[in-house]
C-alpha cells in the first residue's frame, strides 16, 4: 500500500510568486522583540496581511516579493521590494513570512521558508494536493518552526464558545454537521491566449505547474478556477466552513467520500465546480459540504458556516458569530465570528514563546482540513465514492484516485528535501 510518505518528491525548488498592496509603513521598532515580517503573495489576501501584520504589536513589515511589477509598484520605497522569494528567504534579519500567492506555490514556499528558518503564516489550503499537506506536516516537524493555517475561524470566540458548547453535551450527539458554502461568483467569460504583463516573469509565476500559454482568466483571482493553480472554491472558501464542521464533529479524515458536481451556471473558461455536493462518512457521523457559486441568498436561512445538528438542537456558526436553537425554538447567541488579528497574533505569540503546541490552527489541522477539500474535489471528478484508509489517506483498490493524491513537478521547480 502506498502511504502519504512515498508521495513525497525530494528534490531542491526554485522561483516564486508574491505580491501585497498599499499601506502606510510603520518606523522600525529598536527593541529585539521586534518580529520582522515578510509578505510573499498576490492580490487581496497580501493586502490583508499587510495591514494586520503591520498593526500588530512586536511586529513590522521589512519586505515584500511579487513577480508582477504592477504590484510591485504600489509598495512604499520603504520597503524591500523582491520578485523572487529566495532572496527574503536568504535574509537572516527577517525571522517570519506570511503566504498568500495561488494555492500551487503554498507548499513549495512554506517548506523552503521553514527550512530557512523562518516561521510561517500560510494560507489556505496550505496545500494543492493530498500528498503536499502531510509533507508540509513533516517539514514542520523536522523543523520545529511555526506554521499557522490562514483558517482564522478558529479564533473566533463565538465560534470556540460554540464548540465548548457542544464539548460539554449541551447539543447531545451530534451526528450530522453541513458545511455551506453559498455566495454569487460571476462568470469570467473567455479569455484568448496572448503574452503575459509586461515585465512579468510568468516562468516564475507557473513554477512547479505545466507550461501553458497566458490568458487573462489564468491571472490573478480567476486561478483560482483551474486546476493547474487552484482547487476550486471548496479549497477557496469553502474550507473555512469544512474546517468548522470537521473541528465542531473532532473527525480528521473519514472512511468513505462521496460527491456530485459540475457547472450549472457558467459556460465560460472556468474548470471547477460551480455546484458541489459532498458527503465525508465516518464511523459515527456524516459531515455534508454543500456549494452553490450562483446565488446570494442563504440556504434555508442558514449562513455560510456550518450547522450542526443534535439530539438536544441545533448550532449555527455563520458570519454572525455562533447561533443556538434547542428542541422548543429558543435561542441563544454564544458570540462573534472569525477574528483575524486574534488569529495573527496568537501565531506572533507562539513565535515569541517558541512554543508552536497552542496554535488555533496548527500546520495538522489545517492539512486535515485542506485534505478534505482535495478528497471532495477527486470524488467529484471520477463522479465515484472513494473508499479510504484514514492512516494511509489512500484509496481503496482505485489506482486511478490514488495518482491524483499527488501531482507531477515541472523540472527545477520539484519540492526541496526534508533533512
Amino acid at each position: 500500500m502506498i502511504t502519504r510518505r512515498e508521495f513525497i518528491a525530494a528534490a531542491t525548488t526554485t522561483a516564486a510568486v508574491a505580491s501585497l498592496g498599499v499601506y502606510a509603513p510603520r518606523a522600525r521598532a529598536e527593541h529585539s522583540g521586534v518580529i520582522r515580517h515578510a509578505v510573499i503573495g498576490m492580490g487581496g489576501r497580501a493586502r490583508a496581511h499587510v495591514q494586520q501584520f503591520n498593526a500588530a504589536d512586536g511586529c513590522e513589515i521589512v519586505a515584500v516579493c511579487d513577480v508582477d511589477p504592477a504590484q510591485m509598484a504600489k509598495v512604499p520605497e520603504s520597503v524591500s521590494k523582491y520578485g523572487d522569494y529566495r532572496e527574503i528567504l536568504e535574509d537572516a534579519s527577517i525571522h517570519s513570512v506570511s503566504i498568500a500567492t495561488p494555492d500551487h506555490w503554498h507548499t513549495p514556499i512554506a517548506a523552503a521558508a521553514m527550512l530557512a528558518g523562518k516561521h510561517v503564516y500560510v494560507e489556505k489550503p496550505c496545500s494543492h494536493t493530498v500528498a503536499e499537506g502531510k509533507y508540509l506536516e513533516d517539514v514542520a516537524e523536522h523543523t520545529g518552526k511555526v506554521i499557522q493555517h490562514g483558517t482564522q475561524s478558529r479564533s473566533g470566540a463565538g465560534y470556540q464558545a460554540g464548540i465548548q458548547f457542544m464539548r460539554e453535551g449541551h447539543l447531545g450527539k451530534v451526528r450530522v454537521a453541513k458545511a455551506i458554502n453559498h455566495q454569487l461568483r460571476r462568470p469570467i467569460g473567455v479569455a484568448e491566449e496572448s503574452e503575459p504583463p509586461e515585465g512579468v516573469d510568468y516562468d516564475k509565476w507557473l513554477g512547479c505547474a505545466p507550461v501553458r500559454l497566458f490568458t487573462w482568466n489564468r491571472w490573478h483571482y480567476n486561478w483560482h478556477w483551474f486546476w493547474d493553480y487552484g482547487n476550486g472554491d471548496i479549497a477557496n472558501d469553502g474550507v473555512h466552513h469544512v474546517d468548522l464542521a470537521r473541528w465542531g464533529l473532532g473527525v480528521e479524515i473519514p472512511n468513505a467520500v462521496t460527491a456530485s458536481g459540475g457547472q450549472l451556471f457558467y459556460e465560460d473558461d472556468h474548470e471547477t465546480p460551480d455546484t458541489q455536493m459532498v458527503t465525508y462518512e465516518y464511523d459515527d457521523c456524516h459531515l455534508i459540504y454543500e456549494m452553490r457559486l450562483w446565488t446570494n441568498y442563504k440556504l434555508e436561512g442558514h449562513d455560510n458556516g456550518a450547522v450542526f445538528y443534535g439530539d438536544k438542537g441545533r448550532l449555527e456558526m455563520g458570519r454572525q458569530g455562533c447561533l443556538v436553537t434547542d428542541l422548543s425554538g429558543d435561542t441563544r447567541q454564544l458570540g462573534g465570528s472569525g477574528d483575524v488579528p486574534a488569529h495573527v497574533r496568537n501565531y506572533l505569540d507562539k513565535i515569541r514563546s517558541k512554543d508552536a503546541s497552542p496554535l488555533t490552527a496548527n500546520i495538522h489541522e489545517g492539512s486535515v482540513s485542506s485534505t478534505l477539500c482535495h478528497l471532495g474535489n477527486i470524488a467529484t471528478r471520477l463522479e465515484r465514492k472513494l473508499h479510504l484508509d484514514p492512516e494511509t489517506i489512500t484509496c481503496h483498490n482505485d489506482d486511478e484516485a490514488n495518482a491524483m493524491l499527488t501531482k507531477a513537478y515541472r523540472k527545477g521547480y520539484k519540492l526541496p528535501k526534508i533533512g
